[in-house]
Parts: structure tokens; sequence; C-alpha cells
């Protein structure tokens, strides 16, 4: 070409590209927000395996899952031994001799004796089980329970309108004879002393 658009020289003008910065920009912002994202799902894959991390530890350590001891209730008063308790003898049966020998058998295991004969009419021959065991309300949880001890089976029962501190043990039709002394200490040492229950329970971790 000619005229003021000649070239001249042998060096020619190079051709560059615009410079493009806000791509370059636009492609960092990205690649910062990636690796947040990343880092965040780091973290959450590891509160899922260990189980929440520092709320875990500031509630407290979680409970394992699998077999646990629970200790058994207490009784709601101390339990009497049986030189404490006073036993009426009462037999409600047609068999005669039944309250003299079982309330000699319950003085040798050490229980006092009160009255020994037959049942009163509200209970005579009305008697179906092995016995009866009656007392006042307050008896619910201290003498009858060992009292129990020694006649397995025996229903219990007690009478509000009661004030005497006695408690009755009435024979009834299936009695054949107290619980065998062994297996009445052992229950009896169960009932003072406790032990813990083991109950298995399934949780998700």
């Amino acid at each position: 070409m000619g005229g003021q658009y000649r070239i001249r020289g042998d060096k020619y003008p190079r051709m560059r590209p615009r410079r493009r910065r806000g791509r370059l920009v636009v492609l960092a912002v990205a690649s910062v927000a990636a690796l947040g994202m990343v880092g965040w799902g780091t973290l959450q894959l590891i509160d899922v395996f260990t189980g929440g991390g520092g709320e875990a530890s500031a509630a407290g350590p979680k409970s394992d899952c699998g077999t646990r001891a629970t200790p058994s209730p207490s009784a709601t008063a101390p339990l009497p031994k049986p030189g404490g308790i006073t036993v009426n003898v009462l037999n409600a049966t047609t068999r005669s001799g039944l309250a003299k020998q079982t309330a000699d058998e319950l003085k040798k295991r050490g229980f006092k004796i009160g009255d020994v004969g037959n049942a009163p009419k509200a209970y005579d021959k009305k008697v179906k089980g092995t016995g009866i065991l009656l007392g006042p309300a307050a008896s619910l949880n201290t003498s009858l329970p060992v009292l129990a001890t020694q006649l397995a089976g025996a229903e219990r029962r007690t009478d509000a309108t009661r004030k005497a501190a006695t408690v009755d043990l009435i024979i009834g039709d299936r009695f054949k004879q107290l619980t065998k002394k062994p297996d009445a200490d052992k229950a009896l040492t169960a009932l003072v002393h406790p032990k813990p229950t083991t109950s298995a329970s399934k949780k998700s971790c």
C-alpha cells in the first residue's frame, strides 16, 4: 500500500490478544469457592462418623449401644428383719393343726408369733389358694414382702382400717408347707440386697 498507510522498515507490529483479566478473576473466585465447599463437606463427613464432634462433648458422653446393667429400684421404706415382724397364723381350711405347725416353723425362722387359731368368718373355708398375707396399708412394702418369702404364691392384701402393726398369715386350701428354708433364705437375701438387673436394649448409633 502507499501513502500514509505504507509500511516502512523490516519490522512489523505484533498482533497481541487483549488480556482477559475478567476471566482470570472469575476463575480465581470459582477455585476458592470450590475449595471452601470441599472443606465444608469434609467437616460434615467427620461429624457423621464421630457423632457430632464438639456438640457431643458439650452434651456429655453418649450411652453405648448394647447391654447395660440397670439397678433395681430401692424399696420405698426400710425392710424390717423377721424378728421385727409379729405374725398371726390363722387356719382357713378344714385340716386341723396347720396353724400351730406353721407358727412353730415361722418362730424357728426368727419371726415373732401373735395369735394362732382358726381364721375369722370372712376367710374361713374361703381361701382357695396357698394363703393370704394380710396387714395394714403401711405393711405393703415392708412386712408383707418379707413374710412372702416364707410362703411362695401367697396373695398379699392390705386393710386401710387396720391399726395394729401385726400381719396375718391365713392358710388356704392349697397350702402344703412353708417354702423350704434354704429357698426362703435366698429369697429374703435377694429382697434385702437386690442385684442390678441386666436389660438388653438396641439403639441406633
